[in-house]
């Protein structure tokens, strides 16, 4: 009873922190004393006592611009017997000034350390921490600039002696630094601000402990360098593009509807492809007699000519039907003439991270007053399970929305178009043949366009090369938004390759043996052509808590959930794919799998 009643008082007392008490506790003739130690943030501060300080990391290992460490740290004589009176911390001083804490995982030292002796008396003095140093600052901002030294700080509340603070550097290091440093840059990127470090890692001899260096090459406003966005400042373009467009469309309003006249407009590609390429072929197929016209730019950003405004406003006005693929701002202040169709033949499958209103009042979500979408009069969809996200998506009515199926994804029931893109692409890119391919192909980090990144540090190109090279061929296929480059090490070159500027993702996957995605909604094409594929989210709790989803992340996802680059490679190599939940997923998000997707959206809207 007396051992319990002390465990409960030193849990009280490590709930206080270094909360001074105005009275001890006396527990069976023993004073327990809180001894709080005044750092006041500075290195020097901390109390020098008679403790003798055991500790050493071993494991001390860079990717970029994150961190792993591990190891162990107890003061000899005081025993670590429970995980919840023991609590690490690594601490980081800038000209002697506390400048940024990072909490250690408390592990057992069997983990650490192989010596029995220790295990026991000493268990909870293992640690192991990971530290992103481009994402360390608040906001995920870089670490600031300037130079770091490092310490690792021991809390342990001690039954007679109280809570027990003591500060030291983590050892001699130097043996982890090969080449004496390690190095890398680190990016961050807003639609208002770019910013690029340098961090520098090495090991200072004379504090013995480790010394990181951040140093600022880059702080700039893009909007200042970006030459369209300047000529699309220009006044009278301004002042045409948001009024005048919208007058000249009434204008046009006089002129009779043409019935036979389909519309495809598309601000995010300039060529027929996608949707638009098979509903339009399935037009032809079906020898319609329509009077098809295309207006199709490369990019939203990208500025129209006045004429071609006026052009637009003209086709808009006068179309039967408006065929979209993707955002297009220039349509959504637009009153939509009764007897036209504006036709949303949305790029994505499926329903997966929330998007347009399902994200009012989250990072980057529109304003409750936005007209984006509210106008589409036929939106389609790959499943019935769907629609009520797709129309919380776009601000429409339930009854809008067509469970069609998607036209992009009949050529998985296409044979000849399989077999002729294989060849292709084999023909095009030989390493793709004799080796198994990895297509890794994630979302962007970021609220949008203009701060789009992918945190590549978050993979390990030397272990993937390591362990996979003799079997695989890794290739990158990147959201097109994301900033930062990927820059591939020449001694890597033949494991892998960047296929991010390859337009048509789909075509990739007939040649992909295992697809590594994370929230993209790639993994419902890829489902079709039941092939294992892995969910490498190592944020997934941030993007749940910024971004979030239809559904329950872990119970969704037909595959595994990996968060670092040794489970991957694990799980590969183990080929432990749970392909079991694939069936199940293509049943809910797809209505029909016979690829004639095309053929019912041509069937439901056009005639």
């Amino acid at each position: 009873m007396i051992r319990i009643m002390k465990r409960a008082v030193k849990k009280i007392f490590f709930r206080q922190g270094n909360r001074k008490l105005d009275n001890p506790i006396i527990i069976d003739g023993e004073q327990l004393i809180i001894r709080p130690e005044n750092t006041n943030g500075n290195a020097n501060n901390y109390q020098s006592d008679l403790y003798i300080p055991k500790r050493k990391v071993t494991k001390l290992e860079f990717n970029g611009a994150q961190l792993y460490i591990k190891g162990y740290y107890y003061l000899q004589g005081i025993e670590m017997d429970e995980e919840d009176l023991v609590k690490k911390d690594l601490v980081l001083f800038n000209n002697n000034t506390e400048k940024y804490r990072v909490t250690l995982r408390d592990i057992p030292i069997s983990r650490v350390n192989a010596n029995s002796n220790l295990e026991e008396r000493y268990r909870w003095s293992g640690f192991e921490g990971h530290i992103d140093f481009s994402k360390l600052s608040s906001g995920n901002k870089p670490i600031e600039a300037g130079d770091y030294t490092f310490y690792i700080e021991l809390e342990i509340l001690d039954v007679g002696n109280g809570l027990i603070n003591k500060l030291f550097s983590l050892g001699n290091i130097e043996s982890y630094f090969i080449n004496g440093f390690h190095s890398t840059k680190m990016d961050y990127f807003t639609a208002n601000r770019e910013l690029k470090y340098n961090l520098i890692a090495t090991y200072d001899y004379t504090k013995k402990t480790l010394k990181i260096s951040a140093n600022k090459l880059k702080d700039i406003d893009p909007r200042d360098f970006n030459i369209q966005e300047k000529e699309s400042n220009d006044f009278w373009y301004k002042v045409f593009k948001k009024r005048i467009f919208n007058l000249v469309y009434i204008l046009f309003c006089v002129f009779p509807i043409k019935k036979k006249k389909v519309l495809f407009a598309s601000d995010s590609r300039d060529e027929l492809s996608g949707n638009f390429k098979y509903v339009y072929e399935e037009m032809l197929r079906q020898n319609l007699a329509l009077n098809i016209k295309f207006i199709l730019r490369s990019s939203v950003d990208k500025k129209k000519t006045i004429s071609e405004l006026v052009h637009l406003a003209y086709e808009i006005a006068t179309s039967k039907f408006i065929v979209l693929d993707d955002f297009f701002p220039m349509i959504y202040n637009l009153r939509i003439r009764k007897s036209a169709e504006l036709v949303q033949l949305w790029h994505a499958v499926g329903a997966f991270k929330t998007f347009g209103f399902s994200r009012i009042g989250m990072p980057g979500g529109p304003s409750p007053k936005s007209k984006n979408h509210r106008n589409y009069t036929k939106v389609t969809v790959s499943s019935s399970n769907i629609i009520k996200h797709y129309a919380e998506g776009f601000g429409v009515d339930a009854a809008k929305v067509l469970p069609t199926g998607i036209p992009r994804t009949d050529i998985f029931f296409d044979e000849k178009y399989e077999q002729d893109t294989i060849s292709y692409l084999h023909s095009q890119y030989p390493f793709l043949k004799g080796k198994k391919v990895i297509t890794f192909a994630p979302t962007f980090r970021g609220n949008g366009q203009q701060s789009a990144y992918y945190d590549l540090d978050a993979l390990n190109f030397e272990k993937l090369y390591q362990e996979l090279s003799d079997e695989y061929v890794f290739i990158f296929k990147l959201h097109p938004f994301v900033k930062n480059d990927l820059n591939i090490p020449y001694m890597y070159k033949d494991f892998f390759y960047d296929f991010s500027d390859y337009r048509e993702i789909n075509d990739l996957l007939f040649v992909t043996d295992i697809l590594i995605t994370d929230y993209s909604s790639v993994c419902f094409e890829f489902a079709l052509l039941n092939k294992p594929m892995l969910f490498f989210a190592y944020d997934v709790e941030e993007y749940v808590r910024t971004r979030d989803f239809y559904f329950d992340y872990l119970s969704f996802i037909p595959g595994p959930l990996i968060k670092s680059t040794s489970q991957l490679i694990k799980t590969i190599t183990e080929k432990d794919f749970k392909m079991e939940k694939i069936p199940p997923f293509i049943d809910f998000f797809f209505d029909d799998v016979d690829g004639k997707s095309s053929k019912r959206v041509v069937e439901k809207i056009f005639k």
